[in-house]
């Protein structure tokens, strides 16, 4: 099954021009990984399978109007999550510069509006509000929650993408905290926030 076919199925709520981005972005992916090595999935499959685990959260996520993504890489989760939101302004920190540069041609290529590229590791960045803020494959939850400090107020929501690990580090430091963890296949994606 194909990924349009597969987001069509599970009724994710995607706009218009969603699936032409997409078929861009994978197309550039393609040919700057063969340079550069952006990440370790190669092959169309891989690759849409790296989307769909990306935009499915649009599926549950609450609506907000600023996001911003740890260690975006060649742009998972959060360049996938702005093509999905447009309404959404979301910023993509990521400090190695061969990656960053790759958001940067994406941003521009596609006129993306809602897009910002800071080069940067996130303990660099001057502080800022983010409704919410998302994190693939970075470091644990108790990191990610220690990077996030100056950029959350009691009203941020977090969504950091998880394998099974995902049950430990929340006995393991956020069990102050609201959250869900919502299964699919071998992804755990971890919401966490005060009013889920």
């Amino acid at each position: 099954m194909d990924l349009k076919a597969m987001l069509t199925q599970d009724n994710i709520n995607l706009p218009e021009n969603f699936f032409y981005n997409v078929q861009k972005y994978k197309e550039h992916l393609h040919k700057w990984n063969k340079i550069h090595n952006l990440t370790g999935a190669k092959d169309n499959n891989t690759i849409d399978e790296f989307i769909y685990d990306a935009i499915f959260p649009i599926s549950f996520l609450p609506t907000v109007s600023s996001l911003m993504d740890i260690g975006t890489g060649a742009g998972f989760p959060g360049m996938i999550l702005a093509l999905g939101l447009p309404d959404t302004h979301v910023t993509l920190v990521e400090p190695l510069s061969k990656r960053a540069s790759f958001l940067q041609f994406i941003k521009a290529d596609l006129g993306l509006k809602n897009v910002t590229v800071v080069k940067k590791r996130v303990e660099q960045m001057e502080p800022k509000i983010f409704d919410m803020i998302t994190s693939r494959a970075v470091t644990e939850t108790k990191m990610l929650l220690e990077l996030s400090k100056a950029f959350c107020d009691k009203d941020t929501k977090f969504l950091f993408y998880k394998g099974e690990k995902v049950f430990d580090e929340v006995k393991d430091g956020v069990q102050n905290m609201q959250h869900k963890i919502i299964e699919r296949k071998n992804r755990h994606y971890l919401l966490l926030g005060e009013a889920l």
